[in-house]
């Protein structure tokens, strides 16, 4: 579905006469590869690189040196850009930025009227994008009326309307309170399960990759770890060093590793912590 070889990207820094005075390398030498169906999430502190790979994905961006491939297509064919924006879509931080109708169902419908979609099937993809989300009762509402959670719903649901076969989120819920996050992955994850679209998940909230199918860590632009959300969250001191946090259930088992207790490693969840120490207990 999506693929990179030594995908490279910089940045140029410019003076305030427009004049480039050097260059920031954001985007350093990356391989990847994305099957189709895959739940991925990419994670890495500020200036990592991650949302500058992310806009690649949907030729926002594209490369200084090195290729990326979505479904086969070079995003550097000016020819296929649309194909690619209509494969890979793209949801970003603040909805506000992406919500441009004065009515939810009229937003949804604005990128498959402008691909000259039949009306007819504008207002099936409208149902049933509303639907998959969880919005469908509010189609007749004032996106302004909406919290920030239905907000991203909404957004989502544009960006599903188009039939993308994947979905690159870019910190979605950078901006929402708890609720509003859980309401927001929720439905990424349902879309995922259900509809089978590859989820590309940009985030530095740990409790939202729990899910994913594969975790990448990247560092000053390079992929420095890759491996399920047990493989990653077991390096507890290699995520420190990265200047990340783990899931709190993860962090209580490693403290409690430390004074002695023999919990196994990678635990993610409340749940699963609970249960560990019930067996603990029962041994003892």
């Amino acid at each position: 579905m999506i693929r990179a070889e030594k995908l490279t990207f910089d940045y140029a820094k410019t003076n305030e006469e427009g004049n480039v005075e050097s260059w920031k390398r954001a985007v350093d030498g990356v391989d990847l590869e994305v099957r189709s169906g895959e739940f991925i999430a990419i994670l890495g502190h500020n200036g990592s690189g991650k949302s500058t790979l992310a806009k690649h994905i949907n030729a926002i961006l594209l490369p200084t040196e090195g290729t990326l491939w979505v479904d086969g297509m070079d995003t550097k064919d000016e020819d296929k850009l649309w194909d690619i924006r209509q494969d890979a879509g793209m949801v970003f931080q603040n909805p506000d930025n992406q919500i441009i109708g004065t009515v939810v169902e009229e937003d949804v419908g604005f990128g498959p009227e402008n691909l000259g979609v039949p009306t007819d099937e504008i207002w099936e993809r409208v149902e049933e994008s509303l639907k998959a989300v969880g919005m469908l009762k509010y189609r007749k509402h004032s996106p302004n009326r909406l919290s920030g959670g239905q907000k991203q719903r909404v957004a989502i649901a544009g960006v599903m309307a188009m039939h993308p076969r994947c979905i690159v989120l870019d910190e979605p819920t950078a901006m929402l309170d708890p609720h509003g996050r859980k309401s927001v992955i929720r439905t990424v994850q349902k879309l995922n399960r259900e509809e089978q679209i590859t989820v590309i998940l940009i985030t530095h909230y740990m409790e939202e990759v729990i899910e994913a199918d594969r975790v990448i860590v990247m560092d000053d632009g390079k992929v420095v770890m890759q491996g399920t959300p047990r493989e990653i969250f077991s390096q507890v001191d290699r995520l420190k060093e990265l200047r990340l946090d783990v899931p709190q259930a993860t962090l209580v088992a490693y403290e409690l590793q430390k004074k002695g207790f023999p919990l196994r490693n990678g635990i993610l969840s409340n749940e699963e912590l609970v249960e560990e120490l019930c067996q603990l207990k029962s041994k003892m």
